[in-house]
């Protein structure tokens, strides 16, 4: 797949011609990362947008106790690092790749120019970031009013979302993050997510096949817990 059919799964970028496509193409720079890289650093200045191609990445932050504590995980058609290059503030979160990743970088000074030469870009861009919104807003309601068991099951709901593949009513995610990683997403232990995974595969809510995890009956999945 060439970098212009690969730039066509960003969403921002969905609605520009072959031509604007191209012209954007033209000033990005390819990047590889091995896994366990930190691309960004928490507090460092920005200088690039990144739009992956291939691999996966987790968006972290550090709590006031040290603790991990993970905001998202983004796969290839992905975006992240503008919210710096916009409000010319340093990185609010780290983002370390997951797995051997690639990315396309934009600097400061053409992703700037690309939202001023390319009004569709900027509304898609501005449409991205209120969905992140609403999620984090319903991200922050999850934590604080559910207790651990629930608050993993919307994590869950939430990757399947984002990157699961749903068949004949059931979702696969895969792969599926480590447990520590959802731990870090709802805000509990690796133990705790290792015992809500065989109470739910007892109650017949998901199954689990090496890396992956399929959730049974989805619509009721979500009926159930969210």
């Amino acid at each position: 797949m060439g970098k212009i059919d690969i730039l066509k799964e960003v969403p921002i970028f969905g609605d520009l011609s072959e031509s604007d496509l191209q012209s954007v193409v033209g000033k990005m720079e390819s990047q590889s990362y091995k896994k366990g890289r930190i691309i960004l650093k928490e507090h460092s200045v920005g200088e690039h947008c990144y739009f992956l191609i291939r691999g996966r990445v987790k968006i972290t932050r550090m709590s006031s106790d040290g603790r991990e504590v993970i905001l998202a995980l983004l796969g290839p058609g992905d975006f992240f690092g503008e919210m710096s290059l916009l409000s010319g503030e340093s990185r609010s979160a780290n983002v370390i790749a997951l797995e051997k990743t690639k990315a396309m970088t934009l600097n400061t000074e053409d992703f700037l120019n690309t939202l001023e030469l390319h009004p569709k870009v900027a509304i898609g861009l501005l449409r991205e970031l209120a969905i992140r919104l609403q999620k984090s807003d319903e991200q922050i309601a999850s934590l604080s009013l559910s207790d651990a068991e629930r608050r993993i099951a919307i994590t869950l709901l939430r990757i399947a979302e984002e990157q699961g593949t749903i068949h004949q009513g059931n979702v696969t995610i895969d792969p599926l993050p480590s447990q520590q990683d959802v731990a870090n997403m709802a805000g509990t232990t690796r133990e705790t997510v290792s015992r809500t995974y065989r109470l739910m595969e007892e109650d017949g809510y998901v199954k689990r096949e090496g890396r992956k995890l399929v959730i049974l009956y989805f619509k009721r999945f979500l009926s159930d817990f969210s």
